[in-house]
C-alpha cells in the first residue's frame, strides 16, 4: 500500500509517518521514489501507536522496544533454521543434539 493508503488505515498523518520512518521504525520499500508499506509494516505502526498512546511509552522507549522486536524477529529466524539443519540429520544425530539439550536444561 502506498503512502496515503497507510496513513488512512491507521489514522495518523504524514508529519507522524515521516517520522517513524526517519527513526528507523519502519521501513518501507521504495519503488519509483514512492514508499510501500506491507501488511508487517501496518502491524508494526500498530504497536507503535499503542506504546505511544495507550502505554505512554516515549520516543526512546520505543526505540527500545522496537530493537528488542527485530531482536527477536531475527532470532525466530535462526531458530527456525538452525531446527531445519537438525531435521536433515541422522536419526542418532538428532536424538544425540535433543539429548544435549536436555543437559544443557538441567544447569
Amino acid at each position: 500500500m502506498n503512502d496515503h493508503e497507510f496513513r488512512l488505515c491507521l489514522e495518523i498523518d504524514v508529519v507522524q509517518l515521516d517520522f517513524w520512518v526517519e527513526q528507523g521504525w519502519l521501513i518501507p520499500e521504495t519503488s519509483r521514489g514512492q514508499r510501500q508499506f506491507r501488511e508487517a509494516d501496518v502491524a508494526r505502526a500498530r504497536l507503535i501507536l499503542d506504546l505511544m498512546g495507550n502505554m505512554g511509552v516515549n520516543e526512546a522507549g520505543v526505540d527500545v522496544v522496537m530493537d528488542l522486536v527485530d531482536q527477536l524477529h531475527g532470532m525466530r529466524g535462526t531458530m527456525g533454521k538452525l531446527l531445519t539443519a537438525i531435521g536433515r540429520q541422522e536419526r542418532d544425530v538428532q536424538q544425540r543434539l535433543f539429548e544435549s539439550l536436555e543437559e544443557v536444561d538441567r544447569f
